[in-house]
């Protein structure tokens, strides 16, 4: 895990001038998860181009060894089928599409090479199994740090490098063919590259073997990643020094990557394909004080995280591109004064589905749970604050699927009250009011589907599909005194 840190700043610009507006937030299938603990177990994934019998490919996190590796298809040729190659990527000029293929030990990556056609006379093969036509998947390599997909439209040369191709995009279905494959793969929180934006944000994360770092690693689960922020915002010219406005608290998530393809002998490009993010999700934050007026809610970021997990399908390495935005959004009308905790759990999944009948359609889904929560409001006024996971997902450098998750506490007040809410049908409510007041949790799940999803070889649409609006909304208490 890489950690970088910018110039930061005591005080987020003035926020919100109409009620008060929080959302402190985390901004990150058709392939069902287990439990977190299976899914974390190493699984190996098959080198062959197939399994027998027509049984699914193996999908799993590549193996370190693997994670460099290359596979190579040679679409109508006999024996084109996609295997592993003893071949890597030396490097790629992405302004030109030109690549340098190089060999690599005898075996490669892993072993179980299948060896490419010898050259003959009058054969445009090279010495080194690169000709027109290959197509020819990589794990991130110099010059492309998201991975390749490329088809070889040009042997230019060979240098003490390697041979020097042209190559031009093509889509996974080239590779994959009329095979299937489905899997959903935990990706390591060690590998992601966090940027953090604010001061006091802390990063803690546990992996498999007892590995734990950050100051709070001994509580996270393993498999998750956690992030703390402490920020101080524009607190209402007048205030008190009491009133002094902050946000606080954490947000924990083990993302998980959902994969699946399904082959089709009778037509070109798959019959069935999904591409998705998931996984369990935890937060708790607070909003304390009387944050400065604003013409409208301002969304504050306070971390970015990137990672490129690859997933070994059979032989061929799919490298996916997860990135992840941690902020906090607030606003105020200058006058409220609030003192807001809450604390939600669970799960969710957002992608995109494939079926030749209705195209690209939206999948999405969570599922929470509310802890106590203690909200304290002066003055007349509403009050929102959400936990959210704002995430996009893609395949080799191309952005796919976008999902933004927020569930929420919501408050509206009509006088003064403080309440702490157990949820549950034995739950508790103590109360102090004047006026009208009520409480309401809930959750919001949005997203966007991007035409970029053809990368799996499905026909292209020329406009991003919303991926809807998941929204569901509980009281949670409510009165008059």
């Amino acid at each position: 895990m890489r950690i970088r840190k910018r110039p930061s700043r005591a005080v987020v610009p003035v926020l919100a001038a109409s009620a008060l507006f929080l959302v402190a937030g985390c901004s990150a299938s058709s392939a069902e998860p287990s439990s977190r603990a299976d899914r974390a177990r190493p699984v190996a994934a098959s080198a062959s181009s197939s399994t027998d019998g027509g049984r699914p490919l193996a999908v799993a996190a590549a193996p370190e060894a693997a994670a460099t590796s290359t596979a190579v298809a040679r679409p109508g040729a006999p024996g084109g089928r996609a295997h592993r190659a003893a071949l890597k990527v030396t490097s790629y000029d992405s302004k030109t599409r030109r690549a340098v293929i190089s060999t690599v030990g005898k075996g490669g990556s892993g072993g179980g090479v299948t060896e490419t056609p010898s050259p003959s006379a009058g054969s445009t093969v090279k010495p080194h199994g690169t000709t027109v036509g290959d197509v020819i998947a990589s794990a991130p390599a110099p010059g492309a740090p998201d991975g390749l997909l490329a088809k070889v439209t040009e042997v230019i040369g060979e240098s003490g490098a390697g041979v020097e191709v042209q190559t031009a995009p093509t889509t996974l279905d080239a590779l994959l063919g009329d095979d299937d494959a489905k899997g959903s793969v935990p990706v390591d929180p060690a590998s992601f590259d966090i940027e953090k934006l604010l001061p006091d944000v802390q990063v803690s994360w546990a992996r498999a073997g007892g590995v734990r770092v950050g100051p709070e690693g001994a509580k996270v689960p393993l498999g998750s990643l956690r992030i703390d922020v402490d920020a101080k915002v524009a607190t209402a010219p007048g205030a008190p020094a009491s009133a002094a406005a902050s946000v606080s608290g954490f947000v924990q998530v083990a993302p998980d990557v959902d994969f699946s393809y399904g082959g089709d002998a009778a037509r070109s490009g798959p019959g069935a394909a999904y591409l998705g993010v998931s996984g369990d999700w935890d937060a708790q934050w607070a909003v304390k004080g009387r944050a400065a007026a604003s013409a409208q809610p301002r969304r504050v970021p306070f971390a970015k995280l990137h990672a490129d997990p690859v997933l070994q399908v059979g032989p061929i390495p799919v490298v996916v591109n997860l990135d992840l935005t941690c902020y906090f959004e607030i606003g105020a009308d200058g006058t409220v004064t609030v003192d807001v905790e809450q604390h939600l759990k669970g799960d969710f999944k957002a992608g995109g589905t494939f079926g030749p009948a209705r195209g690209w359609t939206p999948v999405d889904e969570s599922h929470m749970t509310s802890s106590p929560v203690r909200t304290s409001v002066t003055a007349a006024g509403r009050v929102k604050s959400a936990l959210g996971a704002e995430a996009t997902v893609g395949l080799y450098g191309a952005v796919g699927v976008t999902a933004d998750l927020a569930p929420y506490l919501r408050g509206e007040v009509a006088g003064s009250a403080e309440a702490t809410t157990a949820i549950g049908s034995t739950g508790r409510t103590d109360v102090a009011a004047t006026g009208d007041w009520a409480l309401y949790g809930g959750v919001d799940l949005t997203g966007t589907l991007r035409m970029q999803l053809s990368v799996f070889g499905t026909p292209v649409f020329r406009r991003a599909i919303p991926l809807g609006v998941l929204h569901r909304e509980w009281k949670l208490a409510d009165g008059h005194v």
